[in-house]
């Protein structure tokens, strides 16, 4: 899924994180970006986004939704743009499977303009605190 403007990117994560679709949400990044995850696991590539995501939504993850934050968009460079996203999670899920309460995190995504559509090329999302 390629966004028309980096602005785009906030909604686009938070409802794809929101219905644990993990190939939504790779699809959201350039085939050969870099991901560190809530979790700290780092993929790379669509496809090694895609599977560390699977991974982490079938566990702590399998029943969260986002709530998007405060948002920041700076343009870096024409064709590249930093996005910063805070969130705050629910629904995630301690080891024993009790709901660990609200969670805040950001995603930063650096991301650029490929063939007229945005994408990104690297990014974390990291738990706030």
């Amino acid at each position: 899924m390629s966004l028309p403007n980096p602005e785009a990117l906030t909604k686009a994560f938070s409802n794809a994180f929101s219905a644990q679709d993990s190939d939504a949400i790779a699809a959201l990044f350039t085939e050969d970006a870099d991901f560190l995850s809530l979790t700290g696991a780092w993929a790379e590539g669509r496809t090694g986004i895609a599977e560390v995501l699977r991974g982490e939504m079938a566990g702590a993850f399998a029943r969260v939704k986002l709530v998007t934050g405060r948002t920041k968009v700076r343009p870096v460079f024409p064709g590249v743009t930093q996005v910063m996203q805070r969130y705050v999670l629910s629904g995630v899920l301690n080891a024993d499977g009790s709901d660990a309460g609200r969670i805040g995190a950001v995603l930063s995504a650096l991301m650029t303009r490929q063939e007229g559509n945005w994408r990104i090329v690297s990014a974390s999302f990291t738990g706030e605190g």
